[in-house]
């Protein structure tokens, strides 16, 4: 019997329901797009960069189906460990995890004929090295997928940060800020330019933009989300002596915009090159 007639699930199982809200707040507009930007194709090895807990791999070894084998990488040990109770779960079995990292990957030369990275090649210490290794392991006309979210991410609440600082005389943690930026988001340009040092040809560029709406500040800090990945960057900003006063003052501007504009809006382009090798 097919095996899809085999499977099936019972929805009052507590481990079913732990996987079943699966797709992510921030890597899912980025992870979508680059699935529709992907070719598939039977009888294929891909990798994902960077898989994380499992998105956007686990969409992706689905549709690519049972011919295919998809390989995952991330230093993230958790997050595989989570993935592999998802391939538990779900009953998907071509995907293989690795735990590592981009700038040196455990494949043979020439291997595979997609890869992928959502929004993970900006997350890297060395993007350019990662990029080279994504040439090695590439096989000759392989189509690479990379998203990252651009620097003028949340815009709006570096500019009122910029502005808390400079009317408490934070100068150098101005710089600081705008270093972290420069740091964490590449432009579509300079990560062009990586790509074709790298031996790809960049055929597509697609850039977009989502919104995280919040009804003032105060919400805007205590999501959970932005708790998780930005705080820590932001406090790094600072000497601890000074983060509960310059947040204090930053939370009450913010705030003030969202009761002058109806709400608080955060803007988040972002960028989708569709890939080849040479």
């Amino acid at each position: 019997m097919t095996d899809y007639l085999k499977q099936s699930y019972n929805i009052t199982d507590p481990e079913l329901v732990s996987v079943y809200d699966e797709l992510p707040l921030w890597s899912g507009p980025f992870g979508l797009k680059l699935l529709k930007a992907v070719k598939l194709k039977k009888d294929i090895k891909a990798l994902d960069i960077g898989c994380g807990t499992g998105f956007p791999i686990l969409e992706l070894a689905q549709r690519l189906g049972s011919s295919c084998r998809v390989y995952g990488l991330d230093p993230w040990h958790a997050g595989t460990e989570r993935i592999k109770n998802k391939l538990r779960i779900y009953g998907i079995d071509n995907v293989e995890l690795n735990t590592g990292i981009a700038e040196k990957m455990p494949f043979e030369d020439n291997f595979f004929d997609l890869i992928v990275s959502n929004n993970g090649i900006n997350n890297v210490v060395d993007s350019s090295k990662a990029l080279y290794e994504c040439s090695r392991v590439a096989a000759k006309g392989a189509q690479m997928v990379l998203t990252i979210n651009l620097p003028e991410t949340m815009i709006e609440f570096y500019d009122l940060f910029e502005t808390t600082l400079k009317e408490l005389g934070k100068d150098s943690e101005i710089n600081a800020m705008k270093a972290h930026i420069e740091a964490k988001r590449m432009t579509t340009s300079r990560l062009s330019d990586l790509v074709t040092k790298a031996e790809f040809d960049v055929e597509n560029i697609e850039e977009e933009s989502f919104e995280m709406r919040f009804a003032d500040g105060t919400s805007m800090m205590n999501h959970f989300f932005i708790r998780l990945a930005f705080f820590d960057s932001w406090k790094a900003i600072l000497l601890p002596q000074d983060i509960e006063s310059v947040f204090v003052a930053l939370e009450n501007k913010l705030n003030q915009s969202a009761e002058l504009s109806g709400e608080l809006r955060l803007t988040i382009p972002y960028a989708c090159l569709n890939c080849r090798k040479s």
